[in-house]
């Protein structure tokens, strides 16, 4: 059955826990704003954000512009910076979180994608498809983007030559799952009858060496000559199966509904998501026919959200501890060296925007903790409380902002400090590693 709906309405702890699941965190009068509020209301307007045009800079004011770096190298790290500017000053919080979100689902990589139009197109699908009303559209939309026909070799799948490389992880990653141990969700033959039908889209622009054509405009193309319209048999379907054909099968296949859905509770629920909890999403996301913003307003107002077992239950990952403190600190503006720096430092802890480890993307939960990124993290909590250039604050954050709740055990050893030890001391706690 689907996810009951959480019927209280929200107490300060559950505004909180909301605001750091759904927007990286917040202040303590953003956090009060919804106290009393109802749940799939509060839910319903966290999702109602604007995503049918994503400009490349969506919010007024962005600094940095990534068609005016003079090297690919300078180009890639101003479209990180950009986009980490985006995360932590977007009144769109949720809709940024889930770009993120997608990007470590639908992966690419600036190791194969150097091109700017590319990487900005790829950005514009994950803010517009966020939560849309259809993953399928969004598949195919991912598909036939550049930076993906590009990062997964499709432009390199032909007639007679076929790449399997996109066809393999169109099934693994992006919908069904590689199933459990002797139970696998699909087989070599679907891999390779898959590779056929998606032969014949490739791109314009963009290709050779990147020093020349990293600012070059590129689209997607479709020749048929280089298309196999012969006969294919793809996970129990038989007919002349075409690249749109072979999205549809495998992004409304029931496991995807299952894949899918885990996904979506590991970034919003917990680390090892409780698995019933995971079927009902997936009834929803199949009975919606994989409408993304009901699977999420369901999740997100459910009693599953709010139950104790899944608060702090997730470790922040590298961004979205920088974005949560920065927002938890009431989004005060750093200079542009701070922001390009703290996008190196995420980086440095083990997450590159747009640059995942592997195709599969980052794996979270624990692997984020170790001894080096944990001393990373008192850097970063130092320069944006302690250091020279430490933002000035219009209001220290309190308990309820830096902690959830207004009843923690760290508020007692931290009483009698001033506001900027204080604030240190908290984002280095380990409350403040979890969301």
């Amino acid at each position: 059955m689907s996810l009951p709906p959480y019927p209280q309405k929200l107490s300060p702890e559950d505004a909180a826990h909301f605001l750091r699941r759904t927007a990286f965190g917040a202040t303590d009068a953003q956090i009060r704003a919804l106290v009393g509020k109802d749940a799939r209301a509060v839910a319903q307007a966290a999702l109602k954000f604007d995503a049918r045009t994503a400009p490349a800079h969506p919010v007024p004011g962005n600094p940095f512009d990534p068609s005016s770096g003079a090297t690919p190298g300078a180009m890639l790290q101003l479209t990180r910076a950009a986009w980490l500017y985006e995360l932590m000053y977007s009144p769109n919080a949720l809709r940024e979180k889930l770009a993120l979100v997608w990007s470590n689902h639908f992966v690419i990589g600036t190791d194969k994608v150097k091109n700017h139009p590319a990487l900005a197109a790829y950005l514009g699908l994950m803010r517009q498809h966020a939560a849309g009303p259809s993953f399928e559209r969004f598949t195919l939309a991912v598909a036939q983007t550049p930076a993906m026909l590009r990062y997964l070799d499709n432009d390199k799948n032909r007639k007679g030559k076929p790449n399997e490389n996109f066809s393999r992880e169109l099934m693994e990653l992006f919908t069904l799952g590689i199933g459990a141990p002797g139970q696998p969700n699909y087989t070599e033959q679907d891999v390779r009858e898959g590779a056929r039908a998606l032969t014949g889209w490739s791109f314009e622009g963009g290709r050779g060496n990147a020093k020349n054509t990293y600012l070059q405009p590129v689209e997607a193309s479709y020749n048929p000559r280089y298309h196999d319209d012969s006969p294919k048999t793809y996970l129990g379907q038989t007919g002349k199966l075409s690249f749109e054909d072979v999205i549809r099968i495998a992004a409304t296949h029931p496991q995807t509904a299952v894949f899918v859905s885990r996904k979506l509770h590991r970034a919003f629920m917990a680390d090892t998501p409780d698995e019933a909890a995971v079927q009902g999403s997936a009834e929803t996301f199949r009975r919606t026919g994989g409408n993304i913003g009901a699977v999420l307003e369901e999740l997100l107002s459910s009693v599953a959200f709010y139950a104790p077992q899944n608060r702090g239950a997730i470790i922040r990952g590298p961004v979205e501890y920088i974005v949560g403190a920065v927002r938890t600190l009431g989004q005060p503006k750093l200079e542009v060296k701070q922001v390009l720096n703290l996008a190196q430092t995420a980086g440095r802890m083990g997450q590159t925007l747009l640059q995942p480890d592997t195709v599969k993307g980052w794996d979270g939960g624990r692997e984020w903790i170790n001894d080096a990124t944990l001393l990373t993290r008192m850097q970063v909590a130092a320069a944006l409380s302690l250091g020279n250039a430490a933002p000035t604050l219009d209001a220290a954050p309190g308990d309820l902002a830096l902690f959830g709740s207004e009843n923690s055990p760290v508020q007692t050893a931290l009483k009698g400090l001033n506001p900027k030890q204080r604030v240190y001391l908290a984002l280095v706690s380990p409350e403040f590693q979890l969301a």
